[in-house]
């Protein structure tokens, strides 16, 4: 062997046991996910894509630097609470959580253990942090929508549908954010001519049965709230929708990629991008009480032109300019 390929050789024996005690001593750092959809909703496997996607960004490789543990609600309570005591036994240094139903009895679980929020509304008047620039406890993230985002669908859709003068709100009752969003559509509604009739609906058997009841006239449309009940089981709303041709907005786009009409909100896989940077910040030493809750400061609409042929309304071509997105 040459006198320079045994010094190199030589140089890498030294070298290699030193970079393999470095990567064996990086610390693994462990991260708690509590989500509210079910593991195979392709909502979720997106939100979830972004945030894996943000951790990767910020150098957070999982297997390597960070451990994550998920656990999927479908936001059924007795679930939630099983598994937030899952999740805090594994002793996490933070947690992500999806929506106020998971959010509540986390926070009733631990008051230490750090906590990154998305899709949480109002997160001041359910009592969940002090304020939304110094959140004060161990939560913070990011907030849903200002309830007068209501007005909004019911102006949309009298946009897009002038002929509409009954409109059903199926909502969730018991839910503070039920009783807000429907005061925020009964504030337009005399403006607009529009009758509203609250459509209750406490299980998966409701929507059905309420939603057929209520469907009698050309006239009629929809406006779907955000609750744990209409998220979960969006896919039964869209095709009562499509049964009876009622024009319906809803309150996210994933809603109308699955057949929805035409939805108004926040886009909620950015938020779990931008809770990344919020993960990383913690597992680097701030703390979450100094972490400001952040509101949404982007709306997009989404129109669904397949739906609207299939409900034979014509979109108003003003209506179709100013949308984010247009399914075809």
């Amino acid at each position: 062997m040459r006198r320079r390929e045994f010094i190199t050789l030589l140089g890498g024996a030294a070298t290699w046991p030193l970079a393999a005690r470095t990567q064996q001593s990086e610390r693994v750092r462990r991260i708690g996910v509590l989500e509210g959809l079910t593991e195979n909703d392709p909502e979720r496997q997106a939100r979830n894509a972004a945030f894996m996607q943000g951790l990767r960004q910020l150098g957070w490789i999982e297997g390597r630097n960070v451990r994550i543990e998920h656990r999927w609600s479908a936001l059924d309570a007795d679930r939630i609470r099983k598994y937030a005591a899952e999740l805090l036994a594994l002793a996490p240094e933070v947690i992500l959580v999806t929506g106020s139903a998971a959010l509540g009895p986390l926070l009733q679980a631990t008051r230490t253990v750090p906590i990154v929020f998305t899709i949480v509304p109002d997160p001041v008047g359910a009592g969940f942090v002090d304020s939304l620039a110094r959140p004060g406890g161990n939560a913070t993230g990011f907030s849903q929508f200002e309830y007068g985002l209501g007005g909004k669908w019911l102006e949309l859709l009298k946009e897009a549908v002038p002929s509409v003068t009954r409109v059903g709100v199926l909502r969730e009752p018991g839910l503070t954010a039920a009783v807000a969003q429907f005061a925020a559509l009964q504030a337009v509604a005399p403006s607009l001519r529009v009758e509203l009739v609250p459509l209750n609906v406490r299980d998966a058997g409701d929507i059905e049965r309420t939603v057929a009841a209520f469907a009698r006239s050309p006239t009629d449309g929809l406006i779907v709230t955000s609750s744990p009940l209409t998220a979960v089981h969006r896919g039964s709303i869209v095709t009562v929708a499509a049964r009876h041709k009622l024009p319906a907005v809803y309150f996210a786009r994933y809603m109308v990629a699955d057949g929805g009409l035409m939805s108004y909100g926040p886009d909620f896989v950015d938020q779990y991008r931008l809770a990344a940077g919020y993960v990383d910040r913690i597992l680097k030493g701030e703390k979450p009480a100094d972490l400001p809750v952040q509101v949404p400061t982007k709306y997009e609409l989404v129109i669904n032109l397949k739906t609207a042929k299939a409900f034979g309304i014509e979109v108003p071509p003003m209506l179709l300019a100013r949308a984010d997105e247009v399914i075809e």
